[in-house]
């Protein structure tokens, strides 16, 4: 069957794992918040570092497409966000060829912040560019040996935001890597809340995530963990005098992270486990909407 123009687009966005993509929104509005903060925001810098990294995570979700197939991984899940490949509706060929252009392109915006601001966003690029890749594929998949959580809480936590506000400030500032704590714990539990669900397809593949790694009751906990910090060190921040005290409006969410936790520690079903990673996801979005939309109207308030 002949896959019309229309649904091909359709594909492709699906392909791309749009829900995934608040991992990029949030911290790269971040830093555009605490750039406005410090009276040295670019819009037109910051809508283009956000453009390169949603090019960037497009990539990675793809190459993270392709080498599933390659390995097989992905025939052993029940659910997950992509799957492409496997349910035939985009080639393995297809999938690379995208992966490839997307990194492309998002390499080009990064090489021109690099020739406009200097050498510090080559290093971060390179970085970004090397995470996109080496997650998944390679003889040893960052992914696959433990260190998938801790590979997305630094690269979409404090890398994304100090990258995000460096591209405007054009100099250091300690306060994008604090203030991107909450966010990271966060985007560390959704890639945690992934692999607790894929446990026993990983297992069978000897994929040595830290949920395989170290068993159920581990992940369980990790998972309650993770969730525990985003909100405390919100509290330490507004402690610490970083964050402002509007902030702490994101305790809103605790009822729904306390009802995550509880379904995260205690259910082994695959259907139930993904609707927790659905959940997270959201969470995610949730607090980085509160946390930042906080942040931004405490200092519009002290502007006035």
């Amino acid at each position: 069957m002949t896959t019309q123009p229309q649904s091909k687009r359709l594909i492709w966005y699906q392909a791309s794992r749009p829900r995934s993509l608040t991992a990029t929104y949030v911290p790269l509005a971040l830093g555009g918040v605490l750039a406005w903060e410090d009276h040295v925001f670019h819009a037109g810098r910051f809508l283009l570092a956000l453009i390169g990294a949603l090019f960037l995570q497009i990539s990675a979700n793809l190459v993270n497409e392709y080498f599933d197939h390659r390995r097989g991984s992905d025939q052993e899940k029940q659910q997950g966000l992509g799957m492409i490949i496997v349910r035939g509706l985009l080639t393995p060929t297809e999938v690379l060829i995208g992966a490839i252009v997307t990194l492309l392109i998002g390499s080009a915006i990064g090489l021109y912040f690099v020739a406009v601001t200097g050498p510090t966003i080559f290093l971060i690029g390179i970085v970004a560019v090397l995470v996109v890749v080496l997650y998944s594929a390679g003889p040893l998949p960052l992914a696959e040996i433990g260190l998938g959580e801790l590979t997305v809480f630094v690269f979409m936590g404090p890398l994304l935001v100090f990258g995000a506000y460096f591209v405007q400030a054009e100099e250091f500032s300690a306060k994008p890597l604090w203030a991107s704590l909450p966010i990271a714990f966060l985007v560390a539990e959704i890639m945690h809340a992934n692999n607790l669900r894929d446990l026993d397809a990983d297992a069978a593949k000897n994929k040595r995530t830290l949920s395989v790694t170290f068993g159920r009751r581990f992940a369980q906990n990790f998972y309650a963990g993770l969730m525990i910090s985003a909100f405390v060190s919100v509290v330490v921040l507004v402690i610490a005098g970083i964050a402002p005290i509007l902030t702490l409006a994101v305790f809103i969410l605790a009822p729904q992270a306390r009802d995550l936790i509880k379904t995260a520690t205690t259910c082994l079903d695959v259907q139930e486990l993904h609707i927790v990673l659905v959940n997270s996801a959201k969470m995610h979005a949730r607090f980085g909407i509160i946390y930042v939309g906080a942040w931004f109207v405490q200092l519009f308030l002290m502007r006035l």
